[in-house]
C-alpha cells in the first residue's frame, strides 16, 4: 500500500491534494504532475510513502529540475513507485549504463573455470545491489525548516506527518490522507 500527496505552496499557505501514480511512468511525468498543481510556479512537494518501509520527497520549483530524496534506496527499489525516483544519477551510476554484468564475459554454465553456478548468481546479484540507506538531496527541505540531519533521522512510518507538521501543513495533508 502506498500514499502519495502533492503539497503546493501558495500565497495563502500550503494546499494538499492526493494523487494517483498509476499513470505516471517517469520522473518527468511526476514533475509535470507537480507543476500542474501550482500554476504560479511555486514550490510543490510530492510526498510518497510505501508500506511504512520508505518515503520519498520530490521537490519541483517552477521549471527547475526536480530534486529528490529517498529514505531507503533498497526498499524503494522493490517498489514501482520507488523505481520512478531512483534515477541512475541518484544512485551514482553512469546514465544509461547497463545495470547487469557483461553477459559475453560470463561463463554461463560455470564449468570451464571450475566455478559453480552459485558464483555466477552472486555476480549478477552484486551488480544490482542498492544499499538500505538514504539517497538524493538530503538538503531538499533546508529552506523550509527541515535540516539534512532531521530529514535523515525521520522514521518511515511517520515521516510525512513530521514533514507536514514542520511546514505548517499537517491539517491540509490530513484532509487528503
Amino acid at each position: 500500500m502506498y500514499f502519495a500527496a502533492l503539497l503546493a505552496r501558495t500565497e495563502d499557505g500550503w494546499e494538499a491534494s492526493d494523487t494517483e501514480l498509476d499513470d505516471v511512468e517517469t520522473l518527468s511525468d511526476l514533475a509535470d504532475l507537480a507543476r500542474e498543481a501550482s500554476p504560479d510556479e511555486d514550490t510543490v512537494l510530492v510526498l510518497i510513502e510505501q508500506e511504512d518501509s520508505w518515503f520519498g520527497v520530490v521537490r519541483v520549483d517552477g521549471e527547475d529540475d526536480p530534486r529528490i530524496y529517498v529514505s531507503d534506496a533498497a526498499a524503494a527499489r522493490r517498489s514501482a513507485y520507488g523505481e520512478l525516483l531512483l534515477t541512475d544519477e541518484l544512485l551514482g551510476r553512469e546514465p544509461g549504463a547497463d545495470d547487469g554484468p557483461d553477459l559475453d564475459a560470463l561463463d554461463l554454465d560455470g564449468t570451464e573455470d571450475g566455478e559453480s553456478e552459485e558464483d555466477d548468481e552472486e555476480v549478477v546479484g552484486a551488480a544490482d545491489a542498492v544499499t538500505h540507506s538514504p539517497v538524493g538531496d538530503s538538503g531538499i527541505l533546508d529552506d523550509l525548516g527541515i535540516s539534512e540531519k532531521e530529514l535523515r533521522s525521520l522514521d518511515a512510518n511517520d515521516a510525512l506527518n513530521t514533514i507536514a507538521e514542520a511546514l505548517g501543513a499537517s491539517e491540509v495533508l490530513e484532509t487528503v490522507r
